[in-house]
This record gives C-alpha cells, sequence and structure tokens, in this order.
C-alpha cells in the first residue's frame, strides 16, 4: 500500500523502535491525545486499551532468537504503547508456550490482559487443556479463556463458570471467525451470562453492525474483534493507493491505522485483535487506538471509500 508516495514497508523502516507516537500523526499530539483509547468491560467496569494483539499463525515459532526476537519487540511495542490484551489458543500451534516465554522473559505479566481459549470436548479434557494453558502461559490464573468456535460449548462453559468460582478464571467468553456464526453468537448472548464475545468485522465485512454489537451493548457483553485486515485483503485492495487526504481530519497516516480507527471507534467494540509478528507493523497497529476517531459521518465516508477502490 502507498502512504503520501511511500509504501507502508519503506515507511516503517524510516521509524525506530523508539520513536515517539506523535510522529505517525499530521500534527502534534497532546499528552492526552496521545494515550491509547480504553473501553470499559461492562460486566465489571475494568476498563482494557481497544487495541491488543492476535497471535494465530504468527507465535507458532521455535525457540531460536531470530524467530523469536521480532516478537518479543512486537510485545514491547504494544505495551510501551498502553495496549495489554494478547489473545491465544491452544489451537495456535506453540503459541500458549512461546506467548508465556516471552511475556515472562520480558517481566511483562503485570502489564498483560492474557486470554486464550479452550478447543476440546468433554469435561475432563477440557480442565486439562486450561491447566495445561496455565502451565504455558506461566500463569495460575487467566484473564480470560473462551469457547473457542463454541465447540463442545455447553460443557466448557460449565468448566470455565466453575473455574471462575474458584478464582482461576477472570472472565468467561466464547468466539467465532465467521459471518455464519454470528446468528448463534447472537443467540448465546440472550441466553447465556458471558464476559465477552469474540467475532469477525472489519470495515469491508461490516455484518455485525446490524445486530451482533448493538446486542452485545445492549446485553453489556465485551466485544474483541478478530480478523480486522480480513486476513490481508483489505492491503491487497489498497496496495499502490494513497489515503483520501481528509484522513488527516482523524490522525490517520496509514492504511492499517485508517482499519483499526474505523473499527474502535464503534461504540460497541472493546478491543481488537489483528495478528503480527512484524514490529513496524505493530507500530502502525497501535497508533489505530490513538488520537482522533471518526464520527458516525466519517466511519460512513471511510466505508464508502474503501468500498470503491
Amino acid at each position: 500500500m502507498r502512504l503520501h508516495g511511500k509504501s507502508r514497508r519503506e515507511f516503517c523502516k524510516a521509524m525506530t523502535a523508539g520513536a515517539a507516537m506523535a510522529a505517525w500523526a499530521p500534527k502534534a499530539l497532546s499528552a492526552a491525545e496521545n494515550t491509547m483509547l480504553k473501553r470499559k468491560i461492562p460486566s465489571t467496569g475494568e476498563e482494557i486499551p481497544v487495541i491488543g494483539l492476535g497471535t494465530s499463525g504468527v507465535f507458532d515459532v521455535g525457540g531460536g532468537s531470530e524467530e523469536r526476537q521480532p516478537l518479543m519487540a512486537v510485545l514491547n511495542i504494544l505495551t510501551g504503547a498502553g495496549g495489554e490484551l494478547l489473545d491465544t489458543s491452544p489451537m495456535y500451534g506453540r503459541a500458549e508456550a512461546v506467548s508465556g516465554d516471552l511475556i515472562q522473559s520480558l517481566d511483562a505479566r503485570p502489564k498483560m490482559f492474557i486470554a486464550t481459549k479452550v478447543w476440546t470436548r468433554g469435561k475432563d479434557q477440557g480442565l486439562q487443556q486450561i491447566e495445561n494453558s496455565m502451565r504455558l502461559l506461566k500463569v495460575h490464573k487467566l484473564d480470560l479463556v473462551q469457547v473457542h468456535n463454541l465447540l463442545d460449548l455447553q460443557t466448557q462453559l460449565a468448566n470455565l463458570r466453575a473455574l471462575k468460582q474458584q478464582g482461576k478464571v477472570r472472565y468467561v467468553g466464547v468466539t467465532h471467525y465467521t459471518v455464519a456464526a454470528q446468528a448463534d453468537l447472537e443467540d448465546l448472548i440472550r441466553k447465556e451470562p458471558l464476559d465477552f464475545v469474540q467475532f469477525n468485522y472489519s470495515i469491508a465485512t461490516r455484518n455485525a453492525e446490524q445486530r451482533l454489537l448493538p446486542l452485545a451493548a445492549e446485553h453489556k457483553v465485551a466485544t474483541l474483534i478478530n480478523r480486522p485486515f480480513e486476513d490481508g485483503a483489505l492491503f491487497s485492495r489498497t496496495r499502490g493507493k494513497e489515503l483520501p487526504g481528509w484522513a488527516a481530519e482523524i490522525d490517520c497516516t496509514s492504511w492499517g491505522q485508517f482499519f483499526l480507527k474505523y473499527i474502535v471507534s464503534h461504540p460497541a467494540v472493546t478491543c481488537v485483535i489483528p495478528a503480527t509478528a512484524n514490529p513496524n507493523h505493530m507500530r502502525s497497529n497501535v497508533t489505530g487506538g490513538i488520537g482522533r476517531m471518526p464520527d458516525d459521518k466519517m466511519r460512513e465516508r471511510m466505508a464508502a471509500y474503501v468500498a470503491g477502490l
């Protein structure tokens, strides 16, 4: 993608790891504007920053420093910008173990909100998997555990609620990643007491705006957003194209920031979790939660512009 005549990669290379976030904006931001936006978890009122980190596909690496060094940088950038939430899963290969190692090596646990998932069938198998996740992530309590893709839903929800009562899990949720499953998520929100629901939503796939997001807000359920870049398809669509000039009105200087600001400006979105192993992309991502945000009119203008590309 293009950014005022430069590619995303060229622009990001020009930024150093310690560059101030204001350097990404078209104007100098005040201290308040340079702080990442936070949203409340409705069930408790606890606040978390709106930009998090997904690990699917990108944290499934070996133990070598060459493989892990970029991931360590990514975590440092997230927490340095005020971000907290890391989302992982037993489904993601070695991602839980890698996340646990890196968080421990950075002494970052006090700064992190660690979310993982249970993805198995059966009561005993579910409990064993969650205990294994705790071991891999090197924690005695998990901030959030979600029933991954609704697998063996009622059994695993019962397990999670028991663990929450025991103080081993702080929040309980469910996940899916397709539009086709959103009706099932809506039904669950109506019927089950949930702290979190995770689903797909982007500037190009806006189905969740119709019912799921408003319903989550109505029932006081926090939302985690996956697939914000459509698995990279949005960057393919915008490759070689400059941002519209009016993007400066919401302090946008990259397409990634543009896409993320569209998402987090929806009042029912709690946190978005783009996955990346690239420190430069992480620097761009965190700015999606910083600076001026679009209002409803600007959001429609943004969506129409992207639809027309």
